[in-house]
């Protein structure tokens, strides 16, 4: 531990949602100055710890005490809380895509001369924010001109012109490539070198292990443990021990593979952006899919691997040119979303929230709503059905839910992931297309989804993996493809990949495709 004063208390933080005790007698202490990680499965009450500490959830709400600054405060709502010095990142970032980078830095708290905008000093300022993240985009550029790593540095430039003193940040890297992980994770260390304190949640334990002082383990809604990380000599398996309250002997479930035939083939795959013609996101792409075979898809953030799975599945983005699906031996047209379910296509999405799920669905709904036909009777849907079928698939995968009415918002985000793969499971495809399966998700959710996904494959259906975790892909693939820049660069057999002969291939424009 640091050893410095104490910054942050929180005693006994009880907090019920009706029919969920989402907390139960939650504390933990937080040193001022210091990295303080909270880890946990999906689910274990993280986020929900975090929103009562930042005022989302209002004093009222919760039971037991908050103590900062030596202080026990009762914060209303996120303001009073952030005019505290507490700041919170969400894992769901609260920017404005339309606007600029300045007006989202200064957005309901702009400076003015006269009760005018005085946009002079907030382009200025921005700057200086900006260089203090670490950020050289023109602070006039549009949010949605931006990578995800570029918009976490703008949501910290915001904290730190809020005076930030507590920095809570949810699932920061969860979306980063490892590049822009290690740049956020190197700003956060310097911010501590400037006297600010961070919690941190995260599901990525070597970077919790690289950054962290100490470590606060919640398992269903109670604190387990802290760790002193360098004082207890913490590491990723003591961590996982916390978490899940036992070891985790393999990362990944035990499996003899049963490949078959060949079965699904891409030929001469062209495809456009779709804002500009002159970039091609897709290059004469060639690849093949046996029954039973996990293929593994690698290549960096923008090598144009989530482009070429969305491009497939319906011709979802970007402009067709030209190229050929052959499924079963016979050419299949996919122009929209409509025609790949029908021809045996399935797409996990790698944005669950905004791609894989409508929010106001219930599990129930959001399980059936690709395979409405199969429950459907002159038109009218079953609710009977619906009700089956949601429940086996709830029971089936796991789900933690009371029941199949619940809303899928509220679930955690290991679970909404299960209700994903339930909807594609329920139309019974032959060929299934998951983009970052487990991204945000827990190590122990991790490990029933990989149950999963080897399950599918033993049924001989073909899965298309696409993860940026290279650990996930080694441990999963059959065989992996590598991409570079819109094309497909290399193909290696599972003997055949490491980490090294991947990276390779996933940084170079030599083709080595047999």
């Amino acid at each position: 531990m640091t050893g410095g004063p104490t910054i942050l208390e929180m005693r006994s933080i009880t907090k019920e949602f009706p029919g969920v005790k989402a907390l139960s007698d939650v504390s933990m202490t937080v040193a001022a100055g210091e990295i303080h990680a909270i880890c946990g499965e999906n689910g274990a009450g993280k986020s929900t710890l975090m929103k009562v500490l930042s005022g989302v959830y209002p004093y009222g709400t919760y039971s037991g005490d908050i103590v900062y600054q030596s202080q026990v405060v009762h914060f209303s709502g996120i303001k009073q809380s952030e005019a505290a010095g507490i700041v919170i990142i969400h894992q769901e970032l609260a920017l404005i895509p339309e606007l600029s980078i300045t007006e989202n830095i200064f957005l309901g708290n702009e400076p003015s001369r006269f009760g005018v905008i005085d946009w002079e000093s907030a382009h200025r300022q921005a700057t200086e924010l900006l260089a203090r993240v670490g950020l050289n985009d023109d602070p006039d550029t549009k949010i949605k001109s931006l990578g995800v790593g570029k918009q976490q540095l703008v949501e910290i430039a915001k904290a730190l012109h809020k005076s930030v003193k507590l920095l809570i940040l949810d699932e920061p890297t969860a979306a980063l490539n490892e590049s822009e992980s290690q740049h956020l994770l190197e700003l956060i260390v310097g911010l501590k070198g400037k006297g600010v304190t961070s919690i941190m949640i995260s599901h990525k334990l070597n970077e919790i292990e690289q950054v962290a002082d100490t470590i606060t383990i919640i398992r269903d809604g109670k604190t387990i443990e802290t760790l002193d990380v360098k004082g207890d000599g913490v590491d990723e398996d003591r961590i996982i021990r916390g978490m899940v309250g036992r070891s985790l002997e393999s990362r990944f479930p035990e499996r003899t593979p049963n490949i078959g035939e060949v079965f699904f083939e891409v030929r001469d795959w062209n495809v456009q952006h779709p804002l500009d013609p002159s970039r091609m996101v897709c290059k004469n792409e060639n690849f093949v899919v046996r029954r039973g075979e996990i293929v593994g898809f690698a290549g960096l953030m923008g090598a144009g691997r989530t482009e070429l799975a969305m491009s497939l599945f319906g011709h979802s983005y970007g402009t067709y040119v030209s190229g050929e699906i052959i499924k079963d031996g016979k050419p299949i047209k996919v122009n929209s979303v409509a025609q790949a379910i029908a021809n045996g296509i399935g797409y996990v999405s790698e944005d669950r929230k905004a791609l894989g799920l409508n929010l106001l669905d219930t599990i129930k709904r959001a399980t059936v709503s690709a395979g409405l036909a199969k429950i459907t009777t002159n038109g009218v849907v079953s609710s009977v059905k619906e009700y089956e079928t949601a429940e086996r698939y709830r029971t089936m995968l796991r789900t933690k839910a009371s029941s199949v009415n619940e809303g899928v918002t509220k679930l955690s985000g290991g679970n909404q992931q299960k209700v994903v793969l339930a909807k594609w499971m329920f139309t019974d495809p032959d060929i299934l297309i998951l983009d970052e399966p487990t991204r945000g998700i827990d190590v122990g959710a991790k490990f029933e989804i990989y149950g999963i996904i080897q399950e599918l494959a033993s049924q001989g259906k073909g899965i298309i993996l696409i993860s940026s975790e290279l650990p996930e892909l080694l441990g999963l693939s059959d065989r992996i493809y590598t991409i570079f820049e819109g094309q497909i660069t290399n193909e290696l057999t599972a003997e055949e990949a490491n980490p090294e002969s991947l990276m390779v291939s996933m940084t170079s424009k030599r083709t080595n495709v047999r």
